[in-house]
């Protein structure tokens, strides 16, 4: 760690001591705050823009007079007077059985405003005799929220007594406490992965809730985009259709982060019209953004670029400052990796000052087993841990009031994300701080230099596709499944479910019988596909000495993650993988590790190929062709590299032996001709690099214009590609059916290409850099690239755009 002058042996940064484990420190203004961070000409020279957001006076109103009183005193209870004006419109819609979404800023009291209409349609119910009374259903895209929201209620219900009986119904949930929850929870808390999978198929069990559900609260609702989101919006129609099999038609109310035309989105996904309440009337303290440049080192990368200190060694650097000055911080990260690299590096350099501290900080993410997570919430609750490196499971609503700093360690791929990130921070209308620390990459090198396009440009529309055949398909089988399948079921879907059932036949996965169509596999329908589009079951890593389950990884991950030699990383520990299993065993598929301490880091190298199996549109800009459809795409990982840990310096490289994986997608491509070449000056020898390094920049700065990131979509480029006969740059959607992306970068392909080109040529390396035009996933270890050839063969493509 670089030395800093304001850091003491005794643990302050300038005079300030870490508060003990579990006190809550005094509050610091966040301006104060980035002043000792950025102490020195050194540090100051990071800053590339700060933004200050004022502070903002709330609005009251008064809650609606149909809210029970009861629940009213109980809200007054927990220290809350009057409501915010845009809690009471929601509350108001929801008492008018009128499907509402809120979509306000963090820590608005979202998730207030929906509570207090359902604890009172509860207590309503508790009191009519005979039968279970009113219950509501609440969905949250993780585990964590909802064992999160579940302590917040039953807080807030504990004056209203046993009419309020709330219980999470989850993975976790054991066996003996699921027959409880059925039977006489009124609220329960899941999430679509246990709806889709457990309570759908099993309805009839569940029939006495459902019979009675009023309302279903559809939480972070922005997150359900891509694949993902179409999946859950066919999991929520299911829903309605067996709860009306039960006489039940469910209010929805859904909470979402700042998203455009939330209406309309939370309409699509729900299936049913949808009032938005998007005017936040609830106070605010002052936000000081700053977006912050690691800097240039003395160390040179591949093929001679500059290197820039790594977003990841910044972060931990931040964070170990803001530990010691008792600032509490999350520092949010864009994987798995990541959280543990950074908090790894944390404790180690706050050893150095203070033995005490390095137990105060920690690392969050997925893959952990669920009494880790539980553990890691809990000390963050108490105060016990100061600093946590996390993955954006706990960027969803979890409750870590009493935070003074966020820091982003790189774009977090959507602004709607960036700001529910950097609104984790500020106590009760107190200032906050937040940092975005750029990654080595096009996007963020972009961003810090154009602070406008964060700070004055709207958030982004939800992205979503339920038409997608490839979703589609499966949840029409598991709905057969659920209750015989009727013509006027079909609509409920999808204009496109007409088209689909026939195949489906042909599959022998349906067979009519009357009127309807009807599952008649052995296999459980819900067990067709994964809902969050992870390509298969989790591998198990497992410690190949004890047998002992250290976690999970996702299948779709597993090639490039825990191939045989890769190093991996666990609660600070690591451990070299030594046997990667992935035939479909009884328990799954598995990665076998040992414990080991090797110099060297590795990344997986791949080889990509590219089919077009239909053209849907295809647009003339000049000589040149815009085109959009459906490709199949052939992706095997052929081999890992092993990097030295600090330069990075490539140390040798072990061919693998994995099997290829099969792709069905959508795609945007573009095609020019050997004229627009010439007039562009690339030569053959120039125009591989050239293409593959517009491809990489283009794929870095999609997420400026779709609601993904760089690891949602993938990319070719060709010389000279079969189905074309032309030079052709491809970027495709990374999940079976398409997931919106690439449509969307069709249509906004002259602003997206001309932010590509500018984003290349301004950059100041000499032949490109990953400021420009190298990616951190390519599989080709970023060979050939050619800067200046893609300046000049984006210009010439633009130009017959019009877009010059």
């Amino acid at each position: 760690m670089a030395s800093n002058p304001d850091r003491r042996r005794d643990g302050r940064v300038d005079g300030r001591r870490p508060p003990p484990a579990g006190a809550t420190p005094a509050s610091v203004p966040p301006r104060t705050v980035l002043e000792q961070l950025t102490a020195g000409a050194r540090r100051s020279a990071r800053i590339t823009h700060t933004e200050h957001l004022p502070p903002r006076a709330g609005r009251h109103a008064d809650w609606p007079s149909r809210i029970r009183p009861e629940v009213i005193d109980a809200v007054a209870d927990a220290g809350i007077g009057r409501p915010w004006e845009h809690q009471a419109r929601t509350a108001e819609r929801a008492l008018r059985g009128e499907s509402v979404v809120v979509a306000t800023g963090t820590a608005s009291g979202k998730s207030l405003a929906y509570a207090v209409p359902v604890l009172s349609a509860l207590l309503d119910g508790a009191e009519r005799p005979g039968g279970r009374g009113a219950t509501a259903l609440y969905l949250s895209p993780t585990k964590a929220l909802a064992a999160d929201q579940r302590r917040a209620l039953a807080e807030l219900a504990a004056p209203l007594g046993t009419a309020v009986r709330p219980a999470v119904y989850d993975g976790d949930t054991p066996p003996e406490e699921r027959e409880w929850v059925r039977q006489y929870a009124n609220y329960v808390l899941t999430n679509p992965d246990m709806l889709h999978r457990g309570i759908l198929p099993g309805h009839a069990r569940w029939s006495s809730f459902l019979r009675a559900l009023r309302y279903v609260v559809v939480d972070e609702c922005h997150t359900y985009r891509g694949v993902f989101g179409s999946h859950v919006a066919h999991v929520l129609r299911r829903l309605r259709r067996v709860a009306a099999r039960y006489g039940a038609e469910p209010t929805f109310l859904l909470a979402s982060a700042t998203v455009a035309d939330p209406g309309r989105a939370a309409s699509r996904l729900t299936g049913v019209p949808v009032t938005e309440v998007t005017d936040d009337a609830s106070p605010r303290g002052e936000l000081v953004f700053a977006l912050w440049e690691p800097p240039l080192t003395e160390l040179r990368g591949e093929r001679g670029a500059p290197v820039r200190r790594t977003a990841t060694a910044e972060t931990a650097e931040l964070l170990t400052d803001l530990a010691v000055g008792g600032v509490r911080t999350v520092a949010f990260v864009r994987s798995r990796r990541a959280a543990e690299l950074i908090a790894v590096l944390a404790q180690d350099r706050l050893a150095e000052v203070d033995r005490s501290l390095p137990g105060r900080v920690a690392a969050y993410r997925g893959g952990y087993l669920p009494e880790e997570r539980r553990a890691l919430e809990r000390a963050l609750h108490s105060g016990d841990l100061l600093g946590l490196a996390a993955t954006t499971a706990l960027e969803l609503g979890v409750d870590v009031s009493g935070l003074d700093a966020v820091l982003l360690a790189g774009y977090p791929g959507t602004r709607a994300s960036l700001w529910q990130q950097a609104g984790r921070a500020g106590r009760r209308g107190q200032g906050a701080l937040a940092v975005l620390v750029a990654r080595d990459d096009p996007l963020d090198t972009y961003l810090v230099h154009h602070p406008d396009a964060l700070f004055r440009k709207p958030v982004e529309t939800t992205v979503l596709d339920p038409d997608n055949p490839y979703v589609l398909a499966p949840h029409l089988c598991a709905a057969a499944a659920e209750l015989p399948l009727t013509e006027g079921d079909l609509a409920l879907f999808s204009p496109a479910a007409a088209e689909l059932i026939p195949q489906l036949q042909q599959r022998r996965l349906l067979r009519r019988r009357g009127a309807a169509w009807y599952w008649t596999s052995r296999r459980r329908a819900a067990d067709l596909t994964d809902i969050r589009g992870q390509g298969g079951r989790p591998v198990q890593v497992v410690e190949e000495g004890t047998g002992r389950l250290l976690g999970t990884v996702d299948a779709a991950a597993a090639h490039t993650t825990v191939h045989e030699g890769a190093v991996h990383l666990h609660q600070g520990r690591t451990y070299v993988v030594r046997h990667l299993e992935l035939a479909e065993a009884e328990g799954g598929p598995v990665a076998l590790v040992e414990q080991a301490s090797p110099p060297w880091t590795t990344m997986a190298r791949d080889t990509t190929a590219i089919t077009v199996l239909e053209t849907e549109t295809e647009v003339p800009w000049g000589a040149a062709r815009l085109a959009f459809g459906s490709v199949e795409v052939t992706n095997q990982v052929v081999s890992y590299l092993r990097r030295k840990l600090v330069t990075g310096e490539v140390l040798g490289e072990t061919r693998l032996d994995l099997p290829p994986r099969t792709l069905r997608t959508r795609a945007v491509w573009w095609t020019l001709t050997e004229d627009q070449l010439d007039a562009a000056g690339v030569t053959p020898e120039v125009l591989g690099g050239a293409l593959h390094a517009a491809e990489h920049a283009s794929i870095g700065m999609l997420p400026l214009f779709a609601t993904c990131d760089r690891w949602d979509i993938g990319g070719v480029s060709v010389p000279l590609h079969p189905d074309t006969l032309l030079p052709t740059v491809f970027v495709y959607d990374g999940h079976p059916g398409g997931a919106g992306f690439a449509e969307r970068a069709f249509h906004t392909a002259r602003e997206w290409l001309t932010a590509t080109r500018e984003a290349i040529d301004a950059c100041e390396c000499e032949s490109g850099c990953p400021s420009c035009i190298q990616s951190p996933k390519c599989g080709n270890g970023n060979d050939p690239l050619h800067k200046r050839g893609a300046v000049r063969v984006l210009t010439e493509l633009l130009r017959g755009s019009g877009g010059q």
